[in-house]
């Protein structure tokens, strides 16, 4: 089992920047795939970004594609996701999630944290 705790959302205002955390326990992440995701109000989940267990380069949304970018620490068993250049479109719930693989299907969720930017 892994339990996830997503942090540091909250309002901001458009253009504005806010790093989100995601910080794991019960077990190490190094071995699981760890993605963001994120739900608008009367919308379905929606992929944000996603990095494997080996590491390399992340994958994005291509509308956050340039604008956000995440990272994993695995000796501290979290992750980021910075996210600059914020637009009313953003606001969400932000979810992180852990899996097998980068499919997501049978994922480990946390609770998310909210990002509201205002128009």
């Amino acid at each position: 089992q892994v339990q996830l705790v997503e942090s540091g959302g909250g309002p901001v205002q458009t253009g504005g920047s806010l790093r989100l955390s995601c910080k794991a326990s019960g077990r190490a992440i190094n071995v699981y795939a760890m993605g963001w995701f994120r739900q608008a109000p009367g919308k379905e989940r929606e992929f944000v970004a996603a990095i494997s267990w080996t590491g390399g380069s992340p994958n994005y949304a291509d509308s956050v594609k340039g604008r956000f970018t995440m990272s994993r620490d695995n000796a501290k068993n979290t992750v980021y996701l910075q996210m600059n250049s914020l637009k009313p479109d953003d606001t969400a719930v932000y979810y992180c999630a852990a899996d097998s693989s980068m499919s997501f299907q049978a994922s480990y969720w946390g609770k998310g944290t909210r990002v509201t930017v205002p128009s």
